[in-house]
């Protein structure tokens, strides 16, 4: 299987596995009670009502282990068959149990899951507290971060949950923009690459009257935003978690062998590959066909270091959205010498 098989197979899978979390965590949420704590004006009770906990993205989990796995076994799948001097062939194996490969796993992800809940609960206290010092009641403040129910589906639609703050903060400025009756203001909505285009001709239409869009109409073009929006944030996350999963898994993969004497990390050099067209990042373009030793870092033109794609430890704009991977290039000539050697010494 290649690397962009690995993606096409895994990252869809952390996705729905998101998707999934979030659906779970709103059909959980008993509406009476998050307004009853508004009333109260204690946010963070309300907060505490939406069951925000790690253990709601289990599931992601598990389809994050699944992506680590699979690619650390696709790493040692690329590796050659050779023999020993002694005739015997040299077996390369991926343990997901080995004890370094499980903290990288669990570090990984607790990160994961730390930074999704820590986001969420910054971004809904935001949400909230905006709502309710723009004069909206506590019941729709309350929907408007939950959602609503679709009366067909029996679905809450809509909401800011599971959304990054920085989305949540976007959207609210639409809101406001749309409510304001600026022309100026309100003509910043066309340029929302997540916007539902079925409502262009209403906003346009209120636009030229010179009236803001308000009430049930606002609540359907917000709503519909922060559905495309949250579509968009779990397609990000599952790349970036997807590859931060399958580059570490490589990595770890062939410092196993290392580990296990099947060659030395001397005869290891590690290259880098883009995924070849015009989306890739410049930094990532410069990064293409450069090969550094196993222990080394790639150097981005950025300033970052970077010890392979989807690194976690290298900043967010290097890794978001990233589709490169490594290529491990072994010296076998020279370890298959080597080893000869040492057997004849």
């Amino acid at each position: 299987m290649t690397f962009d098989e690995l993606l096409a197979k895994y990252e869809p899978a952390l996705a729905a596995a998101f998707r999934q979390a979030i659906e779970e965590i709103k059909s959980g949420i008993i509406l009476r009670v998050v307004v009853e704590r508004l009333e109260r004006g204690h946010i963070n009770g309300a907060i505490d009502a939406m069951h925000l906990e790690p253990e709601a993205f289990s599931s992601l989990e598990v389809a994050l282990t699944e992506a680590f796995n699979a690619g650390g076994i696709n790493a040692v799948g690329e590796l050659p068959n050779l023999a020993e001097p002694n005739g015997a062939r040299v077996i390369w194996r991926f343990g997901v149990r080995n004890p370094v490969a499980e903290a990288i796993l669990r570090e990984l992800s607790s990160t994961m899951v730390t930074h999704i809940t820590d986001d969420q609960r910054q971004g809904i206290r935001q949400a909230l507290e905006q709502g309710l010092a723009r004069g909206a009641n506590p019941r729709s403040t309350a929907l408007d971060v939950v959602g609503r129910q679709n009366r067909v589906t029996g679905r809450r639609e809509g909401g800011v949950i599971g959304l990054t703050r920085y989305q949540i903060e976007f959207i609210e400025r639409a809101s406001v923009h749309l409510a304001s009756g600026d022309p100026d203001l309100m003509d910043r909505y066309f340029e929302l690459k997540t916007r539902d285009k079925r409502f262009d001709r209403t906003v346009m239409a209120a636009i030229r009257a010179g009236k803001p869009v308000t009430g049930e109409t606002l609540t359907r073009v917000i709503g519909r935003l922060r559905d495309k929006n949250l579509l968009l944030r779990g397609e990000m996350l599952a790349r970036t978690e997807t590859m931060m999963a399958l580059g570490s898994a490589r990595d770890e993969a062939m410092r196993q062998q290392i580990e296990a004497g099947k060659v030395q990390a001397q005869d290891v050099k590690k290259r880098w590959h883009s995924a070849g067209d015009n989306r890739v990042r410049h930094t990532h373009r410069v990064l293409n066909g450069q090969a550094v030793g196993i222990d080394e870092v790639f150097q981005s033109p950025s300033g970052a270091t970077l010890r392979y794609p989807g690194d976690p430890r290298a900043p967010i704009s290097e890794i978001s959205g990233c589709r490169c991977w490594c290529e491990f290039d072994v010296d076998y000539i020279a370890a298959g010498l080597r080893r000869y050697r040492a057997r004849a010494a």
